[in-house]
């Protein structure tokens, strides 16, 4: 079966090429039921072994094996040159063509960048956890070039309305900046609903990363075309890919 995935809407140059998988596709059962393309959460390794090659021939094939992370909501970089397989990080970077930076996730923010000159791209694995703790910035820092170089793209991540959280994470972020009280809502349960993208989109602006695109999507509020681990418990992961081709070549069509 045929992945199906979207594409980025962003003002990236044209050697930059990018795609988020959804879970319409591949040959998992329930609860994984689609393209779970993770092999931590349960899943037939064959079965995700499959799900892993229909991605590669896809909408928009692959040119090589993503770099596949095993993520430990950190703030460790990969560089891609440097790839080793099951290397813990939640965040990639390359600067070599075809060489594909992924991270996975299910309610999670997958953040993607690339420079304005093609340069460079990186791929961040964005939890609370871990964007709390800098994992953008570490990543940012780790792509050494001016950030306002920089653009971003924020892929399918749980949304405002349907993201509850405790007064633990939401004083980890205001500690580190006030400003962060805005991402944060009261409800009638006694939490608080938690803006992740706007999170995001605040860390980035401090760095200096001004042209940040995304940020539209809600995977606990979608189950006909997202994975989501709040929503569902057990469930898959979709994958998000960036790489570089100085061609040109490998578009795709949004889905």
């Amino acid at each position: 079966m045929t992945a199906q995935c979207l594409i980025p809407d962003w003002p990236a140059p044209a050697a930059v090429h990018a795609l988020v998988t959804t879970r319409s596709g591949g040959h998992s059962a329930a609860p994984y039921a689609g393209l779970n393309l993770a092999t931590h959460v349960g899943d037939d390794p064959m079965i995700v072994r499959c799900n892993r090659q229909c991605l590669r021939r896809g909408i928009r094939p692959l040119p090589t094996d993503p770099l596949w992370l095993r993520q430990v909501h950190g703030t460790q970089v990969l560089v891609g040159e440097d790839y080793r397989e099951r290397t813990d990080a939640d965040a990639c970077i390359a600067r070599t063509p075809n060489l594909v930076c992924a991270v996975l996730s299910a309610d999670c923010l997958p953040l993607l960048l690339c420079a304005e000159d093609a340069s460079v791209i990186g791929a961040v694995h964005a939890g609370w956890r871990g964007l709390s703790a800098g994992v953008v910035e570490a990543c940012v820092a780790a792509m050494a070039i001016p950030p306002a170089s920089l653009l971003a793209w924020l892929g399918p991540a749980i949304g405002p309305q349907a993201y509850q959280v405790g007064d633990d994470v939401r004083t980890v972020f205001c500690e580190h900046d006030r400003a962060a009280e805005g991402a944060f809502l009261p409800d009638q349960r006694g939490k608080w609903l938690c803006d992740l993208y706007l999170l995001a989109r605040q860390r980035l602006a401090a760095l200096g990363v001004m042209r940040v695109s995304g940020g539209e999507w809600c995977t606990f509020s979608d189950p006909q075309r997202f994975y989501s681990h709040r929503r569902d418990g057990v469930t898959g992961r979709m994958a998000s890919c960036i790489w570089l081709d100085p061609a040109g070549t490998g578009e795709g069509l949004p889905v």
